[in-house]
């Protein structure tokens, strides 16, 4: 977990993600991403010198009316010493059962940021820290790009007025690949995601774009992000020249 750990410590300082007195929830889908977004962020606390608690909350969508068994990761979380709320949904019976949406993403997203937000609330917390990594920001870049016209992407930090919520992303500089290899090499319980289209999203077809553009073009997605950095894109300016201009 080092080297994610100093991904985190990283995102953490430059973005200003996290404060004393803080009360984070953790969005803990069962996947990889966010199991070692929890752990790092309790390992984190013990030596970052910032005062902090944590909540993981899970939300079940119920895929086909059927609730899924996150019982490793309450396990996880009693381990680890932290809160973990269940919260059990209808987003799958509505998305796929009664909407029948022929683009069920969006909509799903949009409903699971709406019940993650308000479970937060619920739970006391000011903010909440999603697991994208620095794969996400590249893929949504090039999808905001190609797909919508536009540029733009989500950023390290955003404030929810309506809610009075921060949401964090703190391993936003975390490469895939090595938060993959944090959560083998740490025995991180995974619980396998039963969307029905897990898998075959445009997401998955950008991810696949950006592999094979990395393998012929060395460097390719790096020098997106470097991109978005030096426009300074939705939030995502070196602090330094955020200084300067101010």
């Amino acid at each position: 977990m080092q080297k994610m750990l100093g991904y985190m410590r990283k995102a953490i300082h430059e973005f200003d993600l996290i404060q004393d007195g803080d009360k984070i929830a953790v969005g803990v889908s069962g996947g990889k991403d966010s199991v070692v977004l929890l752990k790092g962020l309790v390992l984190l606390k013990r030596f970052i010198g910032i005062d902090y608690d944590l909540a993981a909350i899970t939300l079940d969508p119920s895929f086909g009316g059927i609730h899924t068994d996150y019982s490793p990761i309450k396990a996880f979380c009693d381990e680890l010493g932290v809160p973990y709320i269940l919260k059990e949904t209808r987003i799958g019976e509505i998305v796929f059962d009664i909407r029948k949406e022929k683009h069920p993403c969006s909509l799903c997203a949009k409903m699971r940021r709406g019940a993650l937000h308000d479970a937060a609330l619920e739970a006391g917390c000011n903010k909440v820290a999603l697991g994208h990594h620095f794969d996400d920001v590249v893929e949504t870049f090039m999808m905001n790009l190609f797909v919508e016209g536009r540029l733009g992407c989500f950023a390290p930090k955003s404030y929810l007025s309506t809610k009075q919520l921060w949401m964090i992303r703190p391993m936003v500089f975390a490469p895939e690949r090595d938060v993959r290899k944090a959560a083998v090499k740490n025995g991180l319980p995974i619980v396998k995601s039963k969307c029905p289209v897990d898998g075959k999203t445009k997401r998955e077809e950008m991810k696949q774009f950006l592999r094979e553009r990395e393998h012929g073009d060395d460097g390719f997605t790096f020098r997106m992000f470097g991109a978005m950095r030096r426009a300074g894109l939705d939030g995502w300016g070196y602090p330094e020249k955020q200084q300067k201009k101010s």
